[in-house]
C-alpha cells in the first residue's frame, strides 16, 4: 500500500521544457560587450550555467560560452569570485 502511494506521487510531477529565449525573440541578441545579459548565465562563483539549467537550445548555448569567454580575457566578466582566503 504504501509503494503504490510513492509511485503515484512520482506520476505528478511535471516538468516544463524551457524555451530558449533567443529563439523566442530574435531581436535579442548575444554580445560580449552585454556584461548585464551575460551575468544572468553565470554563477556567483563564475560557472557558466549549463544548457539544461538556463534553456538556451546548443545553438545558443555555443554562442553564448564564445560571448562569455570573450568578455572573461577582456575583463568585462570575472573568472572567479573575489574571495580571498586566509
Amino acid at each position: 500500500m504504501a509503494f503504490q502511494g510513492q509511485r503515484n506521487k512520482r506520476r505528478m510531477t511535471y516538468h516544463r521544457r524551457k524555451i530558449c529565449r533567443y529563439c523566442a525573440d530574435s531581436n535579442l541578441k548575444i554580445e560580449y560587450k552585454d556584461s548585464r545579459l551575460l551575468k544572468l548565465f553565470i554563477t556567483e562563483r563564475g560557472k557558466i550555467i549549463p544548457r539544461r539549467i538556463s534553456g538556451n537550445c546548443a545553438r545558443h548555448q555555443r554562442i553564448l560560452t564564445v560571448a562569455i569567454k570573450r568578455a572573461r580575457n577582456i575583463a568585462l566578466l570575472p573568472y572567479t569570485t573575489a574571495i580571498i582566503r586566509k
